[in-house]
């Protein structure tokens, strides 16, 4: 089998751990006999540096040509100068709305070798966490009208959803919850927010579709202090663009370090972009400091969702707890009494694992 993918490294460590990620690919391609074909492209700040934008038109076509792209990191404090429309980050957002990605799968997962680095007490993680993040990519808050008044001092953004934005979502979280425990919270704010009602209402009328999951909602405030109180309360969360941003960052720290936790975000095909959920770290780049886990994950992602290669993708996650038992750690999810190894060890470690 032949994948064709874009693979934009970005800024600061985006270039180390795609990387690694790109020798786990060879692996798996070794093992199971798939070939993968690399197209490489700018975004973020190398792009701004490189053709004045942060998002070339080059680089979206070549993302719309390919049947997956993988994405290390954008941004960093050499661009905090720029105003809000040409910061790097505006790639992104661009990558999502371009290529048509409205759902976002961030997963947290905290790993058995890991647990010492999460800040809960044991009696709260005691037999592991593993919740799923189904965010909204391409409305609400994020990409409504905005703008000041004519003396500048005042602002405003606009967070409004449509039916059909909130349907599509709604049900992909509804899907994956069928695949997991059949659990799916749904998160709002529809004591304040019109737009939340509106949200709310499609939720309930969908879930006569799936009467196997069990439904509840919570406002986004409460749902922010149950992650802390009782995260394995939460099986499948499906909410907003914004809500979901905070929330999917707040559920990553739960499992101890943002450097584990890979994402997908999706379209309504077999097309998906897939990323670190974590940043560029540009403090780091280029110092063999960074952990590729994250990246690597978002590569068995890729696999499960776009190519629907299960095996393939189970052989990563493998590989990554193999090395976790190891006792092989970056510095980020370093402990007392682990080997201290850098990124591309720990590549080459879940690479051999392979």
């Amino acid at each position: 089998m032949k994948m064709r993918i874009a693979l934009i490294p970005g800024d600061g460590i985006g270039p180390d751990i795609v990387a690694e990620a790109v020798k786990i690919m060879g692996e798996i391609g070794v093992k199971f006999g798939h070939k993968f074909d690399y197209s490489f492209y700018l975004a973020g700040g190398t792009a701004i540096d490189t053709v004045g934008v942060p998002l070339p038109e080059s680089t979206l076509l070549g993302c719309q040509d390919a049947e997956a792209v993988l994405l290390g990191a954008v941004g960093g404090f050499k661009w905090d100068h720029l105003d809000g429309e040409s910061r790097p980050e505006k790639a992104l957002l661009g990558l999502r709305s371009g290529l048509g990605l409205f759902c976002n799968l961030r997963p947290a997962i905290l790993y058995k070798q890991l647990a010492q680095a999460c800040p809960f007490k044991d009696e709260i993680i005691a037999g592991g966490l593993d919740l799923m993040v189904v965010r909204e990519l391409t409305g609400g808050i994020y990409f409504g009208k905005r703008g000041r008044n004519a003396t500048q001092d005042s602002a405003f953004d606009t967070m409004e959803y449509s039916v059909k934005e909130v349907e599509r979502i709604v049900i992909k979280g509804f899907e994956i919850a069928m695949q997991r425990d059949k659990r799916l919270t749904s998160v709002d704010k529809a004591n304040i927010l019109e737009s939340s009602r509106l949200w709310r209402s499609v939720v309930e009328r969908i879930a006569k579709d799936y009467p196997e999951v069990t439904v509840n909602h919570m406002y986004v405030d409460n749902a922010a202090m149950q992650l802390v109180r009782d995260p394995k309360q939460f099986d499948v969360i499906v909410t907003g663009n914004m809500f979901g941003d905070i929330l999917s960052d707040q559920a990553s720290m739960i499992t101890g370090s943002i450097g584990m936790l890979p994402s997908a975000s999706l379209r309504g095909d077999s097309f998906g972009m897939y990323e670190p959920i974590h940043g560029s770290a540009p403090d780091i780049a280029g110092e063999d400091k960074a952990n590729p886990i994250a990246t690597i994950l978002s590569v068995a992602m890729m696999l499960r969702h776009t190519f629907k290669l299960e095996e393939e993708a189970l052989a990563i996650e493998h590989a990554v707890e193999k090395v976790l038992d190891g006792n092989w750690r970056t510095g980020d999810i370093m402990s007392q009494g682990m080997h201290m190894i850098g990124t591309k060890e720990m590549g080459s470690l879940i690479a051999q694992e392979i």
